[in-house]
């Protein structure tokens, strides 16, 4: 089954088309950017883009993303440079715990590509569908605002 993971085309067999993607992406591909969490879908330590789109990698399986674009935390960096919003977070030291941090990057990326102008109430409401159990909201908001200055994507 071949898909796009990270700017490579990639195949995994067959027999593992019902397999959870989180596990093909943890347990095959050695990604440890998208974490377990849940397990169904709410908390969103699991979150990827799927052809740009946020995803919750722990309730798709293989055969979902079958010729799809799949990126990871792993992947949003290029030319060896951070992601903007990865090099605010480490600038404004935002991980504490790391439970959230890949679902909170992952989904500001996606909102902000998807909506280049996008509101910060609009931002911070997809933001606050991934749990943050430490309370580091008020860095992340800060990072994200950062990165959105640096990517010239203010609204």
């Amino acid at each position: 089954m071949k898909f796009e993971l990270n700017h490579t085309i990639v195949d995994v067999p067959d027999s593992q088309k019902d397999y959870r993607l989180l596990w093909v992406l943890r347990d095959h591909f050695k990604l440890t950017g998208p974490k377990f969490g849940c397990g169904i879908g709410e908390c969103g330590a699991c979150s990827i883009h799927v052809n740009g789109e946020v995803q919750r990698a722990c309730s798709l399986v293989l055969e979902d993303v079958a010729g799809q674009k799949v990126t990871t935390l792993e992947g949003l960096s290029k030319g060896g440079e951070l992601h903007p919003i990865q090099q605010a977070w480490i600038d404004e030291n935002v991980p504490q715990c790391g439970y959230c941090q890949n679902g909170q990057i992952m989904t500001a990326v996606a909102a902000i590509e998807q909506s280049p102008r996008i509101n910060e109430t609009d931002l911070y409401k997809a933001l606050d569908e991934v749990r943050c159990r430490c309370g580091t909201q008020n860095r992340i908001k800060v990072a994200v605002g950062k990165a959105r200055r640096v990517m010239g994507r203010e609204a």
